[in-house]
């Protein structure tokens, strides 16, 4: 029998089936979508098979539906302090979770590991409707905390009365009372067939970056980038590739990018990425992923 590999299924947005060494890992768990919206038509009462749930932060289009996913299948999730309180709530036992914060490593069985580590969330606050990857921005250094949350009460408000009826209802249903993110975290896993990095938001801290050398990495491409704590001075395109410059994987996955959410997501042209990264690092293949495709994406040729 041939060896399939590590296998990457996208079910949309930043949520995706890792089916590596035997094991059936969910980074994420939003597979549903309001009425409109791109994805794959399933819910996550679908999914009938997974051992872990690993979840990059706690907004609900990355964690609802992860407590349906370890309820069918008696998959453990892995989270933040913020996303495992949600899961409690929500009515999945304490002992079927980890929480993490970033240093921890995790053994997840038949040879493979995940490491994780403190990330940042994108600076969702500086805009209302997703710009154009090829879109520069500027300007929004240096906020405070009261000024940036100031300007998140406008997307809320945007949100509220802009959206279509279809995209409120969805986001009415899929709130579980997050406070907020929670603490974004980046995940490196070590497997048998390679290190890969999974990243559900466009922010990092660079100094993190530059340590991990994965092999393939999965990186949001959604919204204005956050460098340090501060929105990027520059493109969508131009973030993503200084991501892959610090990284310098041999094939780049992206993530967050479809139209998952009609009103506040675009279907964001991958074009000025594309550019972008065969200018500055034209070793890194970008693999572009159709929903539920299957993927191997290791090992390396």
């Amino acid at each position: 029998m041939t060896d399939p590999g590590t296998v990457l299924d996208w079910y949309g947005c930043a949520t995706f089936r890792l089916k590596t060494a035997g094991l059936s890992i969910f980074l994420d768990a939003y597979i549903d979508r309001a009425e409109g919206a791109q994805g794959t038509g399933l819910l996550a009462d679908d999914v009938d098979e997974a051992d872990w749930i690993v979840i990059g932060h706690s907004h609900f289009d990355h964690l609802y539906g992860a407590e349906r996913i370890a309820q069918n299948t008696g998959a453990r999730i892995i989270g933040s302090y913020e996303s495992i309180r949600v899961m409690e709530q929500a009515g999945v036992p304490l002992d079927q979770m980890i929480c993490v914060a970033g240093g921890e490593t995790i053994d997840l069985g038949q040879g493979v590991r995940v490491s994780v580590y403190p990330s940042q969330h994108s600076c969702v606050w500086s805009h209302s409707q997703m710009a154009n990857a090829g879109e520069v921005c500027i300007g929004e250094l240096g906020l405070t905390w009261q000024e940036q949350k100031a300007r998140f009460e406008e997307l809320v408000q945007y949100l509220a009365t802009e959206i279509p009826p279809p995209s409120i209802e969805h986001l009415v249903t899929s709130q579980q009372g997050d406070r907020g993110d929670g603490g974004a975290l980046l995940y490196l896993f070590d497997t048998p067939d390679g290190r890969l990095l999974y990243q559900d938001t466009s922010g990092h801290w660079s100094g993190i970056l530059d340590i991990l050398e994965p092999d393939v990495a999965i990186l949001a491409a959604a919204g204005r980038g956050n460098i340090d704590g501060e929105p990027i001075q520059g493109s969508l395109a131009q973030f993503v590739a200084q991501q892959a410059d610090r990284l310098r994987p041999k094939k780049l996955v992206l993530c967050h990018h479809d139209d998952w959410m009609p009103g506040f997501s675009i279907d964001t042209d991958t074009n000025p990425i594309r550019e972008e990264l065969a200018r500055v690092v034209p070793g890194t293949e970008l693999v572009e992923l159709g929903y539920l495709d299957g993927t191997r994406v290791l090992p390396l040729p």
